[in-house]
């Protein structure tokens, strides 16, 4: 199993448990603010190559 698919799947796993103990707009706030604050740490060069690369090539 590749390492993206475990990441996907620890990802569900989360979201799922989030539902299950938090109400659902807290639980969509963590799985919306999390990522989004991960993307506003980056570096703007960072930011750049990311939004230039393929979904396809980010985990290699």
């Amino acid at each position: 199993m590749s390492t993206q698919a475990k990441v996907a799947i620890g990802g569900v796993a989360v979201g799922v448990v989030l539902l299950w103990l938090l109400p659902f707009w807290a639980a969509l706030l963590v799985m919306v603010g999390v990522p989004a604050v991960a993307y506003l740490a980056l570096d703007s060069s960072q930011r750049r190559r990311l939004r230039r690369v393929g979904h396809k090539q980010l985990g290699r």
